[in-house]
């Protein structure tokens, strides 16, 4: 009788605990359909302009050992994505031939950041951490204005 009680409580706490466990990946997942966008033949920039910070990720392949790093890196904080009002665009069929593949003209791997006024801030041939990312974008003019403001609306 014992044994029995033990098991339905061990059962019970399994499926606490699977339940708890499945609610987190289903988070995880839901913030990354968010932030990384696969890129269509007529994707534009323009559509994130003043919004949204693109950066657009180029490789001939998912496999791409660089493509793979630069996934693994923008999806270790997704809270400075989106506190930096970061897109990722994705774009790895280069026989796709998008307009921001005419436009950007990436050779192989590429990481480009836009800007929120659609201009390339970054051009870099390999992946960069969200910390690097974080500080370059920390440092520029339109986002030195968003910090300001948002330590005034504390105030």
């Amino acid at each position: 009788m014992a044994t029995q009680r033990q098991y339905v409580n061990m059962l019970g706490r399994f499926i606490i605990i699977t339940v708890i466990l499945l609610a987190i990946s289903a988070h995880k997942a839901q913030a990354s359909e968010n932030y990384f966008l696969k890129v269509e033949k007529n994707t534009n920039l323009e559509n994130f302009e003043w919004t949204q910070r693109p950066i657009v990720i180029f490789a001939n392949s998912d496999k791409d050992p660089n493509f793979i790093s630069q996934m693994e890196f923008l999806s270790e904080d997704f809270n400075a994505l989106k506190e930096r009002d970061i897109i990722v665009l994705v774009d790895t069929k280069p026989s796709n031939s998008s307009f921001l593949r005419k436009r950007l003209r990436p050779h192989g791997f590429a990481f480009i950041l836009i800007g929120k006024d659609g201009q390339v801030k970054l051009r870099k041939p390999s992946p960069w951490n969200i910390r690097e990312i974080a500080r370059v974008i920390d440092k520029m003019p339109i986002r030195q204005q968003e910090i300001a403001r948002k330590k005034q609306e504390k105030k």
